[in-house]
């Protein structure tokens, strides 16, 4: 099965500690969003994307990115770190994949270091998230993501 995961990661690289954890596992390419070609993601069977929360949404190239992408046939799966490690905002990105006919392979989030606006007052939240257990965890969220999906 080839894999690709796109993401974006502008703040401490948390999203790309995950992401890297995650392409381990699945002997995946790795793209920041970025650098991709809309038309690549017709190349893979199962794709990743991932990014920072920011005001409860996905980053903005990471969002172009996916408005951007043709009709798919492809299994995808959605992570994200946070703050919080929340998967509130997976859904909006759900809404726009699920049309595209990617099928969900699953979500996986995570608390992470927080710099931003008010936190940044205080040294941050979560600092040295994601740690090795985050990574663990993302890392048999991968292994899941191995087997096709049953009837």
């Amino acid at each position: 099965m080839k894999t690709l995961i796109v993401y974006a990661s502008v703040s401490h690289g948390n999203t790309e500690k995950v992401a890297k954890a995650i392409a381990e596992v699945l002997g995946a390419d790795i793209m920041e969003a970025k650098a991709v070609d809309p038309l690549i993601v017709r190349n893979y069977d199962l794709i990743g994307f991932g990014s920072g929360i920011f005001y409860g949404k996905f980053h903005a190239g990471l969002l172009k990115l996916v408005g951007s992408l043709p009709t798919s046939k492809s299994r995808a799966f959605v992570f994200s770190t946070s703050g919080f490690g929340v998967t509130d905002p997976h859904a909006k990105l759900w809404k726009v994949l699920e049309p595209k006919g990617f099928t969900k392979g699953g979500d996986f989030a995570c608390k992470a270091w927080d710099t931003f606006a008010p936190f940044k007052l205080v040294g941050g939240i979560n600092k040295g998230r994601p740690d090795e257990d985050d990574l663990n965890k993302a890392r048999e969220f991968a292994k899941g993501l191995r087997s096709e999906p049953g009837p």
